[in-house]
């Protein structure tokens, strides 16, 4: 059994680690709640904005909307979203594990490219040489630490340029959908080329365009991509403080726990040591009395 000395020092050190862990978890819950709002408003928009520019796309020819082109998938770029900071489970593992079986199986025929929004993943990625690196992207990586519509919307405008230059004919999002405090989804969703809506949902095609066409392509349809990029980072953004405080929880539960055992354990030595006393100082007297 540990000495009492070694005890009382590891029940100081997960004192410590508790008090650390439970502050984490109060940090974390209160930019949930900010992060929570943020995608709760963005969200319903998002989602009505990428189904007019569905519908809008569907009765548009490519000549006038050239981010609706099919080219198939050769060249893919797989935007991947985590954070910068770990400390939040399996957070950021899923999502490289996700992009590493979406480049080995999904896209295994393709030249794959991957663009590192947080610095988890770019610091894994990076020290690979099975993905094609595109020195455009990498100023634009650095985003998360301050996540704006603005920062976004030249990220948005770089990708579409790209994709209008046939330098990759497919672009994905991977990132962590929010669901609540406790669970993540991992979402892998098309950016480009915009998908045809399905049949079955689509509405009429006979659209009066006001304004013209032209500016419909040109202000509706980078709006709405942009819109889709910014909402993406704001789902990972919420589901990472949520991960961090759901972790934090446990941890600070289970360094609870492992305190209760240790102080078990130094009560016991103690008694042990205090009987162990007592009995040398009983066969002492008891040997003067002899």
């Amino acid at each position: 059994m540990a000495n009492l000395k070694e005890i009382r020092n590891r029940i100081s050190s997960v004192s410590s680690t508790m008090q650390i862990t439970s502050a984490m978890k109060m940090v974390s819950a209160a930019k949930l709640k900010r992060a929570q709002d943020a995608i709760t408003r963005l969200r319903p928009y998002a989602s009505k904005l990428r189904y007019i520019l569905e519908n809008v796309s569907s009765s548009l020819d490519l000549s006038e909307n050239s981010f609706a082109e099919q080219r198939g998938d050769a060249k893919v770029l797989i935007v991947a979203i985590t954070s910068n900071r770990g400390l939040c489970g399996g957070f950021n593992s899923n999502i490289i594990k996700r992009v590493n079986t979406l480049a080995k199986e999904e896209f295994s025929a393709s030249q794959v490219s991957v663009l590192c929004l947080g610095k988890k993943i770019k610091d894994i990625i990076k020290k690979t040489d099975s993905y094609f690196v595109n020195e455009t992207l990498a100023p634009l990586e650095d985003i998360m630490g301050n996540a704006t519509f603005d920062r976004t919307s030249e990220i948005g405008e770089e990708l579409m340029r790209l994709f209008k230059d046939k330098s990759f004919d497919k672009i994905v999002l991977v990132y962590n959908r929010f669901l609540n405090a406790a669970n993540q989804s991992i979402e892998v969703e098309g950016f480009l080329p915009i998908a045809p809506v399905s049949a079955e949902d689509a509405t009429p095609s006979d659209y009066i365009f006001e304004p013209s066409k032209e500016e419909i392509v040109s202000e509706l349809i980078p709006k709405s991509l942009k819109t889709q990029l910014f909402k993406a980072i704001l789902d990972s953004t919420a589901a990472e403080h949520g991960a961090r405080m759901t972790a934090m929880h446990k941890a600070t539960d289970n360094a609870s726990d492992l305190k209760r055992t240790l102080t078990l354990s130094y009560n016991k030595a103690r008694q042990a040591a205090i009987t162990n006393e007592i009995l040398e100082i009983v066969g002492g007297a008891e040997a003067l009395n002899a």
